[in-house]
């Protein structure tokens, strides 16, 4: 095949793009249908679904010298058909072989996420590979088949062939920015409001629970998710009623406070407005066990330009998805919930995140997915 990574880099980094254009006319990614429109972002392209869903008994990793083909003929229960749409229903554990595939080079590795509007369905997504260890990690040299491991936690949803729930990024090197460089940056450019920042292994996110003052929205705070609602159609944005599937939260008493019951859901906002310039890609960490009994961020990538003044904003609030966990959990009015790492991009796209794409979350507040009006 040769170097396929010849002409897709300038420099270690995540690639962009144009790069990731290039990786698929060269055949480190490979494709059982054409890509379609928006199919690849600035920093990462998004994961298709393929055509059957094998619902399992458990969740699984295949492990160093292991098919997940082979689990699957051990732990499948029964093949569902995905071609003219089917229904996933909470609390089941799936794993769909995904449309795209890799064969990459020795220098270039990859890791994947859930998709914004995923996570923000409560929809536990993970990308698993043959012999890796690790859900979501895809080691350089990989050359192999790519699957999703899906389980709605709070809604079923109904998904089919070419839906997209999950997206990868491709990465040269360790282009994490280290926190003196990461300093410098926020200096030169502000990465997030505020009178100071807390920089040490990323730089902290806390949570706004100060209510929106707005002509509709006077005092709400975030979203909490009902439970034993209807399907949602992960391919059919703005379908879908607020009230038939969030319960919206007001502050009460004056105190800037939210106790999180356990096992629910909910859609609050960072109190940080987040800007990631163009010569970067940022993602959230996930779940901290320091910072309390609860999991923030299933879908933690940020593309470069999210926020960003040169296309007009004046950063975005990230939009955070929220579930506690066995015990009920004090949340307070700046409280900080995670981090966000930036990592250097190989080269600037040649599109930004917001501008000339269908970017549904770009300059957002409080936010629910986009598949409700």
């Amino acid at each position: 095949m040769g170097d396929v990574t010849k002409k897709t880099r300038t420099t270690d980094g995540i690639l962009p793009s144009q790069h990731i254009a290039a990786l698929v006319a060269n055949g480190a990614i490979t494709v059982e249908m054409p890509l379609g429109e928006g199919q690849i972002q600035p920093a990462s392209l998004d994961l298709r679904l393929g055509a059957t869903a094998y619902r399992v008994r458990a969740s699984f990793l295949p492990g160093p010298g292991s098919q997940v083909a082979t689990k699957l003929d051990e732990l499948v229960l029964h093949k569902i058909d995905l071609t003219n749409g089917a229904v996933l229903e909470t609390g089941c554990v799936y794993v769909v072989p995904l449309l795209e595939a890799l064969n990459l080079p020795n220098d270039l590795a990859a890791s994947a996420n859930p998709k914004s509007s995923t996570g923000r369905l409560d929809v536990f997504t993970r990308v698993i590979a043959d012999g890796v260890n690790a859900f979501d990690q895809i080691p350089a040299g990989y050359q192999g088949p790519l699957y999703a491991e899906i389980c709605p936690q709070t809604f079923p949803v109904l998904v089919r062939r070419g839906s997209k729930l999950s997206q990868i990024r491709f990465r040269i090197g360790t282009p994490q920015e280290s926190d003196a460089a990461l300093s410098a940056l926020h200096a030169a450019e502000p990465l997030v409001s505020g009178t100071t920042s807390d920089i040490a292994n990323g730089i902290a996110l806390s949570v706004d629970l100060t209510p929106e003052l707005s002509t509709h929205n006077e005092g709400l705070i975030g979203y909490r998710a009902k439970r034993n609602t209807g399907v949602v159609d992960m391919d059919e944005p703005g379908s879908h009623a607020i009230g038939d599937y969030w319960d919206e939260l007001y502050l009460r008493g004056g105190k800037r406070r939210l106790i999180l019951d356990p096992d629910q859901f909910y859609i609050l906002a960072s109190k940080e407005a987040v800007s990631i310039p163009p010569t970067h890609a940022a993602e959230m960490l996930p779940f901290n066990p320091l910072v309390g009994e609860f999991r923030v961020h299933y879908a933690g990538f940020m593309d470069p330009g999210f926020g960003h003044r040169s296309l007009g904003f004046d950063g975005a609030r990230v939009v955070l998805e929220v579930r506690s966990h066995k015990v009920p959990f004090i949340l307070e009015d700046g409280q900080i919930i995670g981090r966000l790492i930036y990592e250097r991009m190989a080269s600037v796209p040649d599109t930004l995140y917001g501008a000339d794409l269908k970017s549904n979350y770009q300059g957002q507040g409080l936010k629910l997915s986009k598949h409700f009006k």
